[in-house]
């Protein structure tokens, strides 16, 4: 990002997601930069992706479908689409930015090694592309609180571009499971961790082989202040400044010593 932050107003937006060229969150996050943006272009995957990763289509060709303009669907990974749309959709001119989501469900803790939502973002910052991910936070069996990513995210986009960040670094944004009114303010936060657990549901099919379908993998419990479980416990909003470098510095300074 340059120096001095990116206007989003004269910014061209390349938009993906994991949940589906069809979801909600993808036709939210839509609506709400069409008239911030100068352009909003669309690479999405064809059906679901959740919990794809980083994960790169190497074995097959990858197909693109034109929707319209400037709206594309590819079947293949989030991570697919955000390279195809920046290295063949939008070729001729790159997108100023990339903003993945918004997710049906959070991105807090360690699910961001899994999330596909957050790949798509991975993806624009190794390609160089200012990159955010957005999620709204929601509860099973209850409705999505779509109505609090879409009075909140223009208005943290404006002030997230506003500022530079370090190349290597993407945003990673959750929005609480609180009605828009409810929600009690914007905070920068760490990474959390929570108590994963190995829930699996074993069962036999009506041929008789057993399958295994896994459950609840995480145990809720209470969170140290600062952190993005936390902050989204108490019905904030979170912004976690990821990094894509995974290097733990002082174990590599240890070793360095031992392996002289």
């Amino acid at each position: 990002m340059a120096a001095k932050g990116l206007k989003l107003s004269k910014a061209r937006v390349l938009v993906s997601n994991d949940d589906g060229i069809d979801a909600p969150g993808l036709k939210l996050l839509e609506k709400v930069l069409s008239p911030l943006a100068r352009e909003v272009w669309v690479a999405a995957p064809e059906t679901e992706q959740s919990a794809a990763s980083h994960s790169l289509t190497l074995r097959r060709p990858l197909r693109i479908r034109r929707l319209s303009e400037r709206r594309f669907a590819l079947d293949g990974t989030p991570t697919d689409c955000v390279l195809m749309g920046i290295n063949e959709i939008m070729k001729d001119s790159a997108p100023d930015l990339v903003i993945s989501g918004v997710n049906r469900g959070g991105n807090l803790g360690e699910d961001v090694t899994y999330s596909g939502t957050v790949a798509a973002a991975m993806e624009g910052t190794l390609l160089g592309v200012p990159s955010v991910a957005l999620s709204q936070v929601y509860t099973d069996g209850h409705p999505v609180k779509w109505a609090t990513a879409e009075k909140w995210t223009g208005r943290v986009l404006k002030r997230l571009t506003a500022e530079p960040w370090p190349p290597g670094v993407l945003m990673n944004v959750n929005f609480p499971d609180a009605t828009a009114g409810r929600v009690t303010g914007i905070e920068i936060t760490r990474q959390g961790r929570r108590r994963i657990g190995s829930e699996l549901v074993r069962g036999t099919d009506p041929r008789g082989e057993p399958y295994y379908w896994i459950g609840a993998q995480r145990g809720e419990e209470k969170y140290r202040r600062g952190i993005d479980l936390e902050a989204i416990g108490r019905g904030a909003i979170s912004i976690t400044p990821l990094t894509m470098d995974l290097t733990h510095g002082p174990t590599c300074r240890k070793l360095k010593g031992r392996f002289k």
